[in-house]
């Protein structure tokens, strides 16, 4: 049976939940699945910019069904009662990130396992707790890791502290690529899909200031230039409907180019 793109990428009276889903990636995530017609979940840990984020999906879209839930993806009773407050899941899409901008030298032992916990062992948690929601649905995990879980930081580009790139980071997010293989393997079965994405580089606003280091960092890959958030919306579009129906246990870069110099 002939499906036309359209029917494929629509994802009405689907609900997706987006850790992160406030930030600056994670907004227009939620913003391209509401498109498609997806209700939303939001969650992150401060409700007030959850709440924000919320509003603002409801104004643009005003015939899908948004909520705001608060997860600290560092305490699993907060994860436990995430779930509690859940019936439904079609689309789980692990964003969430923190942390320091740590040298090797500057590091702690605290720093490494706080990155860690939160980019590697959180991802872990969360589709613990989904995946029974996952199953009945034969819903679609996507896992959002980094340009640095298949590469290594350029030591030259990174000449302030304010910008160095923390070996804890490309540690937990290589761990994320090969976790999303693992789970395409052995939730399979239950009809379960996982892919992931691997962005760079996606500088914030704030950084995107000082135009001398993004000449630098966009000057790394073929298209020169860094990434903005809408450049995701199609991969995620992709991934998380049944566009790739026949996909599962992909890692796929979108990074100008970055990794094939």
């Amino acid at each position: 049976m002939s499906h036309s793109l359209n029917e494929l990428q629509n994802l009405n009276g689907k609900t997706a939940l987006v850790t992160g889903g406030a930030g600056y990636l994670g907004m227009a995530m939620c913003e391209v699945l509401a498109e498609l017609g997806s209700n939303i979940i939001i969650a992150s840990r401060n409700l007030d910019k959850v709440e924000t984020a919320r509003e603002k999906l409801k104004i643009k879209f005003p015939d899908i069904e948004v909520h705001s839930l608060q997860l600290d993806l560092l305490d699993d009773t907060s994860i436990k009662n995430l779930f509690h407050n859940i019936n439904s899941l079609d689309i789980l899409i692990n964003n969430a990130w923190s942390g320091k901008k740590n040298s090797f030298e500057s590091i702690s032992n605290d720093d490494w396992e706080y990155d860690i916990n939160l980019s590697l062992n959180s991802v872990f948690k969360m589709i613990k707790h989904a995946k029974p929601l996952l199953k009945k649905n034969k819903g679609v995990i996507l896992n959002v890791s980094s340009m640095y879980g298949h590469i290594a930081p350029d030591y030259r580009l990174y000449n302030n502290d304010n910008y160095v790139n923390p070996p804890s980071y490309g540690a937990a997010k290589a761990g994320v690529i090969q976790f999303t293989k693992y789970l395409a393997s052995f939730l399979a079965p239950e009809g379960i899909r996982v892919n992931c994405i691997s962005p760079g580089a996606f500088p914030h606003k704030e950084t995107q200031q000082d135009h001398e280091f993004m000449e630098r960092l966009g000057s790394k890959n073929p298209l020169n230039r860094i990434g903005y958030p809408d450049e995701l919306k199609g991969v995620v579009a992709l991934l998380c409907t049944n566009a790739s129906s026949y996909m599962t246990g992909q890692n796929i870069c979108v990074d100008g180019g970055w990794g094939i110099w």
